[in-house]
């Protein structure tokens, strides 16, 4: 047993030496690139084809990354946790179809580059026969856009806007807002703001700007654009139509109508009282009234036999008329 032991130390020795060796030899080789998502799983590649049909318990397959920390190692068949580095343990799972390892639950540090290698035990002990470099790359899609209009819009007047996402990787280049016409698109750039969380390494981006609208814009579609190195993610677009100024308030139609019935009947009232004092004031009953007193001076006499009966209810106008037809009356008896 303790010889057994000693091997296996020497062993993994001899291996932290071969190792170190290939690593300055094989630096400069190309490298496989393979990208994964934040939080998902990686596959890293092996691609080793193994002609000779050497069985696993002939060989010692390990990966490492960029600072030599070993991810998984599977020492002749049998996997060894004793040389994995803490920060991988139950983050990794070797697929013996395809050679790959997976890296679960992948975080933005993680990126970087990773080794496979592949030694065969043979009678002069461990011998490198394969060697692959792939370099993975993280990515975290960020948030839809999201804008916001902080002022309504009214003519010859600016709109204030804002737009924002997070939750993104890598760091955004750009991000700006575009103004759709009928006639034109517009770009427009603004205070661009952008913080990486200290934990997780993700990006936040924010823009605030201002647009005017002039009096020939009369609806436009205003949104705004997050690109990345790979992507370009729009917000949601907004269609904006931009208030008239308040028109100044005309003077209603009813108060017109009242002030124009007002007027009629004031003429009317007017015509009424002119045309009534008019008809008092008439010539033609001042002249029966002095008629009827002269026959009454004549006729006196025949008068004082003759009893008229006046009633109270009728005016000076009836009056008059009833005394000068009764002295007719009596001056025909007489003559007869």
């Amino acid at each position: 047993m303790a010889e057994a032991a000693k091997m296996d130390a020497g062993c993994t020795m001899g291996l932290s030496v071969t190792v170190f060796v290939m690593a300055l030899l094989l630096s400069g080789a190309a490298s496989l690139r393979i990208q994964a998502y934040f939080n998902k799983t990686a596959d890293l590649p092996c691609q080793f084809t193994n002609s000779q049909s050497r069985s696993l318990s002939e060989l010692v397959v390990f990966w490492q990354d960029h600072e030599r920390l070993v991810l998984y190692e599977l020492f002749l068949g049998r996997e060894k946790p004793d040389n994995v580095d803490p920060k991988y343990i139950g983050r990794t799972s070797f697929d013996q179809n395809s050679w790959n390892l997976q890296l679960h639950n992948v975080q933005i540090k993680d990126k970087g580059v990773y080794q496979c290698f592949v030694h065969h035990r043979g009678a002069k002990g461990l011998v490198p026969i394969y060697q692959m470099n792939s370099e993975l790359s993280v990515l975290a899609n960020f948030t839809q856009p999201e804008i916001t209009l902080i002022s309504n819009i009214t003519r010859n007047s600016a709109i204030n806007l804002t737009c924002s996402s997070v939750q993104g990787y890598p760091e955004p280049k750009k991000m700006f807002f575009v103004l759709k016409t009928e006639n034109a698109t517009t770009e427009y750039d603004g205070v661009m703001q952008k913080s990486q969380d200290n934990v997780t390494g993700l990006y936040s981006i924010s823009i605030s700007g201002s647009i005017a609208f002039s009096d020939d814009i009369r609806n436009a579609t205003i949104y705004c654009v997050l690109q990345t190195e790979s992507t370009e993610t729009h917000s949601q677009h907004f269609t904006i139509v931009p208030a008239d100024p308040m028109p100044v308030e005309k003077p209603r139609l009813w108060i017109a109508a009242v002030a124009l019935t007002l007027i009629v009947v004031c003429a009317i009232v007017l015509f009424l009282t002119l045309w009534k004092r008019k008809k008092e004031q008439q010539p033609g009953v001042a002249c029966e009234c002095e008629t009827i007193k002269m026959d009454k001076a004549e006729n006196e006499p025949v008068e004082e036999r003759v009893k008229i009966h006046e009633p109270e209810k009728f005016g000076k106008a009836a009056k008059c008329v009833h005394r000068l037809k009764t002295p007719s009356s009596d001056k025909s008896a007489a003559h007869f």
